[in-house]
């Protein structure tokens, strides 16, 4: 057999096992956090955009939320104001908020929709308060310590939460084969913004849409056990006992947490994939293997 034969062969084997795949997600929404290097390298950026754009083709209804941690420091730095952290939560008082609306919902808001575009497909941006979409409470968090006669309550500033989500402008955008993209900006009450993280939002808005699947990008290969073996398929009891045993810590744990909301309130599937494999997103969703760690709600 030719090499061009072989090659064709090939492509014939991957059409064929994606087809029960695109029969099953037709007409069903995922929604995708986007974030980690694959919102940073060239190659994963262009490839995300078309991994977009071949699931509206198919008929999959791709709802995005991305972040934009790195890009918000690196301009507050051109700015000379420095990042503080608090628990990994950046300290956001209203001049920094200010940074934080012009990255998420501007410059980086609309670089992913012009790379979708720009593939063909019909992306349309949004941030928390177009529609009505996000709102927002503010976050605060408690510290318990010995030497604390009451718990410390630190105000991180302009820092939400999930208040609720209301999606009417999103299944518009839906309804005429757009591919929304949301920056996590929400709308507190009290009137001002608030930055919220956006693993949070992808989970509430894929529980607010009944979304068939939630896929968080990461820069690992997905969840490990205790031995550093990669986790291909987890469920909630498993999950929780590996939380509870330490495995799971540090910057993973409220990702996990938030996928397993996710799977609680009735989305079908949470996916950990690792951004930093090209077309990660068609790999888990088209292919047998797929890649990086499925969460259910049990086995």
């Amino acid at each position: 057999m030719s090499v061009a034969a072989e090659r064709a062969h090939t492509i014939a084997r991957v059409l064929i096992e994606a087809l029960p795949y695109i029969r099953r997600f037709s007409g069903k929404t995922i929604v995708i956090k986007y974030g980690g290097n694959a919102m940073v390298e060239p190659h994963l950026k262009a490839g995300f955009a078309r991994d977009l754009v071949l699931m509206k083709l198919v008929g999959i209804n791709p709802v995005v939320v991305h972040g934009g941690g790195p890009q918000i420091g690196q301009l507050l730095g051109r700015l000379g104001k420095s990042s503080e952290f608090v628990q990994g939560m950046r300290v956001t008082d209203s001049e920094t908020m200010d940074v934080v609306e012009m990255v998420l919902g501007g410059l980086v808001n609309k670089e992913i929709v012009a790379l979708i575009n720009r593939q063909g497909g019909a992306a349309v941006g949004l941030t928390g308060k177009d529609g009505d979409l996000i709102h927002a409470r503010k976050l605060t968090l408690r510290r318990d310590a010995p030497e604390l006669n009451a718990p410390e309550i630190i105000d991180l500033g302009h820092v939400g939460e999930v208040e609720s989500i209301d999606a009417g402008v999103v299944h518009m955008l839906v309804g005429g084969d757009f591919i929304p993209v949301v920056a996590p900006i929400g709308v507190g009450k009290d009137g001002f913004s608030y930055n919220i993280n956006a693993d949070l939002v992808a989970g509430k808005m894929a529980e607010v849409l009944h979304a068939e699947k939630l896929i968080l990008l990461t820069n690992t290969a997905g969840l490990l056990d205790a031995d550093g073996n990669l986790l291909r398929e987890a469920d909630v009891a498993s999950i929780e006992a590996l939380i509870r045993d330490g495995v799971i810590a540090g910057g993973m744990l409220p990702k996990v947490r938030c996928a397993l909301e996710a799977v609680q309130s009735g989305v079908g599937a949470a996916h950990i994939l690792d951004g930093r494999v090209e077309h990660a997103v068609l790999l888990d969703l088209f292919t047998d293997e797929g890649v990086g760690t499925l969460i259910r709600r049990r086995r």
